[in-house]
């Protein structure tokens, strides 16, 4: 994978820098959790130390090709600002007047970034003459491309993809940092207990069925575990259940007993009347769900249970929270797992939090980034290369 040192000497030269500034934002366009903007910094410092003029580009949200104020990059924009302690001035578009404009004002060791590039239909374009179109206007604002955003390095997308075939290119520090930890789950030291949650199992077939034939162990939580419990033939209630992927998941319990990887599934939840913080809701076995009640988070026993595990392993991959964290009586799972990953740093393990709700669940819980080997940018993007996949984004830096 070729890096920056490979793009020679950069003083004077226009960089095309994809980042991922995809950040959460509150109801009043705040920032509520900035990781993203902190992890690209080390890669533009270093590009404005070499006398670059640095051209961000990134996206926010789901724009449907089109200008949205609620999905402008502006409080990405100044976050960086602040953080870079230097003026970061943002274009009022992607590839028109107002960002060839904000381009020729940049001087050397300078930075400026584009607006929202999914305000441009070409950036999510399945057709690929689309998507070149808006490539080669992007590759003419720039000299060289760098790539940086890992947490879209899973998409064919112009900025990702199409504009690295225009311009000669490289892999930022960051995608370098992350790769090269993916790469060391791919090797890991064992025991390798591997946490998984979030909303839907269907979202994490691909990965769960790799990672049967090299992780020593599964913890299965969040939404998605209520599948594995009815694939066990246990009541749900009214919780999260995709009734169309039970047949499969028995597959896996079945294949997972073949292979000796223990699926670790909780013994007690926290079920509610409603999904809301307001609801009643009580401690039941976790098979023993009421039929009017849905699971929204694990128990403290099952929470026990995880981390007993989670201390017992030399490398541990968490992707996924273990319920519904954003309201507090259903975070407290999520927040014991959080602080088992935190204990096994300490002992010497190598851990890894997969990005996404993940990574907001811990620093909502009040953990710091140092407390754990690694956070990740991209949960996606990480999930599709512990599944196997090929990178477009990653394929098209490749010496």
């Amino acid at each position: 994978m070729r890096t920056i040192k490979d793009l020679g000497d950069l003083r004077g030269k226009k960089v095309l820098l994809r980042s991922d500034l995809n950040v959460p934002l509150d109801k009043d366009g705040a920032i509520t959790d900035d990781g993203r903007v902190r992890a690209s910094v080390p890669t533009i410092q270093r590009l404005t130390q070499a006398g670059a003029r640095v051209i961000v580009c990134a996206h926010l949200g789901r724009p449907k090709g089109a200008p949205e104020a609620r999905y402008s990059l502006a409080p990405a924009a100044q976050r960086l600002s602040e953080l870079l302690g230097v003026p970061v001035p943002l274009a009022q578009d992607t590839v028109g007047p107002s960002a060839h404009a904000t381009v020729d004002a940049l001087g050397d060791g300078e930075v400026a970034m584009l607006e929202n590039l999914r305000f441009n239909p070409g950036e999510t374009a399945k057709d690929a003459a689309a998507r070149a179109e808006f490539a080669d206007q992007l590759a003419s604002l720039a000299d060289v491309f760098v790539s940086d955003g890992f947490g879209v390095v899973h998409r064919e997308q112009a900025s990702v993809y199409d504009v690295a075939e225009r311009l000669p290119q490289a892999a930022g520090g960051l995608v370098e940092q992350e790769v090269a930890v993916l790469q060391r789950l791919t090797r890991p030291a064992r025991p390798y207990a591997v946490v998984l949650g979030g909303a839907k199992v269907s979202d994490k077939l691909g990965v769960i069925e790799n990672l049967l034939q090299h992780a020593d162990m599964l913890l299965i939580g969040g939404g998605m575990v209520f599948t594995f419990l009815a694939a066990q033939g246990h009541e749900v209630g009214t919780s999260l259940l995709e009734k169309d992927q039970i047949d499969r998941v028995k597959g896996y319990l079945a294949d997972a007993e073949n292979r000796g990887v223990d699926i670790v599934l909780p013994v007690d939840v926290v079920a509610a009347d409603a999904f809301s913080a307001d609801a009643a809701h009580d401690l039941v076995a976790a098979d023993a769900i009421p039929a009017d009640r849905m699971g929204l988070d694990i128990g403290p026993e099952s929470a026990k249970l995880f981390a007993r595990r989670i201390a017992g392993a030399k490398t541990v991959f968490w992707n996924g929270p273990m319920g519904a964290f954003e309201m507090a009586p259903y975070a407290a799972g999520t927040q014991t797992v959080a602080q088992a990953l935190v204990d096994a740093t300490s002992a010497g393990a190598f851990t890894v939090v997969g990005g996404g709700d993940s990574a907001a669940a811990v620093r909502q819980g009040g953990f710091d980034d140092d407390d754990f080997s690694h956070i990740s940018t991209g949960g996606g993007a990480s999930l599709e290369y512990l599944e196997g996949k090929t990178l477009p984004g990653l394929a098209v830096l490749e010496d």
